[in-house]
């Protein structure tokens, strides 16, 4: 089973309990939270963005510098220059 398939069964799954609560309102629990329940799903894509964000932010502020591989870098972008103007 590829993640994909993972990831989208057990979505399946929390839709269809998240379905069943709120069609059917099977107990006085669910009739009190009905408002926190039909929203949940858009507050924890709202959360979930916020995890993605932060973790991306994160990441980038966290970033090495790569002095080393930055100067090699340059250094070939010059020596094609060169070679670019030499065979002009």
């Amino acid at each position: 089973m590829t993640k994909l398939m993972e990831w989208l069964s057990g979505a399946g799954v929390l839709f269809a309990v998240w379905f069943y609560l709120i069609t059917n309102k099977p107990n006085n629990f669910v009739r009190e939270q009905y408002d926190l329940i039909l929203y949940s799903p858009i507050i924890f894509v709202l959360l979930f963005g916020l995890y993605a964000a932060s973790v991306v932010l994160y990441r980038v502020y966290t970033f090495n510098d790569c002095e080393k591989a930055a100067a090699e870098l340059q250094e070939y972008i010059f020596c094609r220059k060169s070679k670019k103007q030499k065979k002009n």
